[in-house]
């Protein structure tokens, strides 16, 4: 596996990476269209999108988006892997790598946004009452089958939670880590 800056992949490769896309994220990116959308927005020199290719075959690309804070934070967005690569590495290797651009462009904090979305929730913060002890809660939290349980194992720790975000009951979790 190699990890390579998408603008100096094919336009095969481009349309493998909006698949993954959509594959992964389907709440965000529903159909092929918008997730080529989303990569052509994303495609800017301001942002960096690192994908990960083996046999010439893109299996898992991630974004980091222009700074913020004068400089000193990164968002990282969006991390997609292709259902077959999942658990392999594929992921942490990607997100590793924006961490390491991060720091190469003087980066301080890293963080990513993790919509709680998916119809039931996935997280014991969904469907939760967040304005109420919203501490004890974040003292309790269990990620399920969350991507945030995969952001903790890499030492991203909550720093917030904006509550109802994608609709009653549906809170975005920020996760951060210091670089």
């Amino acid at each position: 596996m190699k990890i390579v800056n998408m603008n100096k992949i094919s336009k095969e490769q481009i349309n493998q990476a909006a698949r993954i896309l959509t594959e992964s994220i389907p709440e965000g990116w529903p159909d092929f269209q918008s997730a080529m959308k989303e990569i052509q927005e994303r495609l800017v020199p301001e942002n960096t999108i690192l994908v990960a290719i083996e046999n010439d075959e893109v299996i898992g690309w991630g974004g980091m988006l222009k700074p913020v804070y004068n400089g000193n934070v990164f968002e990282l967005h969006p991390l997609a892997v292709r259902k077959d690569m999942r658990r392999k590495g594929v992921g942490r290797a990607i997100v590793k790598a924006l961490e390491d651009a991060a720091r190469d462009k003087g980066g301080l904090i890293i963080y990513v946004g993790a919509d709680d979305e998916r119809e039931g929730g996935e997280t014991s913060l969904a469907y939760a009452d967040l304005f109420h002890n919203l501490p004890e809660k974040l003292a309790e939290f269990k990620p399920g089958t969350h991507q945030t349980g995969f952001y903790m194992k890499l030492g991203y720790k909550i720093i917030g939670v904006m509550p109802d975000a994608n609709g009653i009951g549906k809170p975005d979790i920020f996760l951060a880590k210091r670089l």
